[in-house]
């Protein structure tokens, strides 16, 4: 079975949506509890500190995604580098994808963005496993500055091997815009979106100060696949 680690911030008090609980009801799920401590301190003094009351929360968010069908566990790491620990655990689980945890209702409609330095191949039978026998329709976002004609023929084949699934495909190609900005603009009307681990902006996506602006824009869960 596929595994996806869940991000939790636990001590923000961070929760998971219904949402995104229910979409990755056909996924093995690690929920990685993360807590990033300053470089002064030990993380074996915070995990003194707040080990009980963390598990507590991590074995409810776990329970909710057996309830919905998966299977699921959970790890708590104090840490001093949030990119390090996230890095490790997924290799450690063989998480393929990651997720980035924000509000959404049901999840009808998944904005997929076929570009980056991974496989589009990868990205697609993720998302084909993800959704399995589900009503979710899937728009194709592709932002390319390549002849409309090469560009749109990737838009096709990406979309041809989701339609032979029975997905429902809608297909945007942008030449006049930057892929993150594109991006943007794309998620309305769009309840998650799932991408590949080198598409643009994904470390500062994941890591850094973007994770506020996707927030800002309303934008529902961040599914990455990762490269291997």
């Amino acid at each position: 079975m596929t595994r996806v680690l869940v991000l939790i911030a636990i001590l923000k008090r961070q929760s998971v949506s219904t949402g995104l609980i229910n979409l990755l009801g056909t996924m093995g799920v690690t929920v990685l509890g993360y807590h990033v401590v300053p470089k002064q301190t030990d993380p074996d003094q915070a995990r003194r500190r707040y080990e009980e009351r963390a598990i507590d929360a991590l074995e409810d968010i776990a329970e909710e995604f057996r309830q919905a069908g998966g299977e699921a566990d959970f790890q708590l790491v104090f840490t001093h580098s949030r990119k390090q620990t996230i890095q490790r655990v997924a290799d450690e689980t063989d998480s393929q994808a990651f997720a980035i945890p924000e509000t959404t209702g049901p999840i009808k409609r998944l904005l997929v963005p076929p570009s980056g330095n991974i496989a589009t191949d990868r990205v697609l039978s993720f998302v084909v496993e993800l959704i399995g026998d589900r009503d979710i329709d899937v728009t194709l976002f592709l932002v390319s500055k390549d002849e409309a004609d090469e560009a749109q023929e990737r838009l096709d084949t990406a979309a041809e091997l989701l339609t032979e699934h029975g997905i429902d495909v809608r297909r945007i190609l942008e030449t006049d815009t930057t892929p993150f900005a594109g991006l943007i603009d794309a998620v309305a009307g769009h309840d998650a979106i799932v991408m590949g681990e080198q598409a643009p902006s994904f470390r500062s996506l994941l890591f850094g100060d973007e994770t506020e602006r996707i927030a800002t824009e309303s934008v529902g869960p961040v599914l990455v696949v990762r490269r291997n």
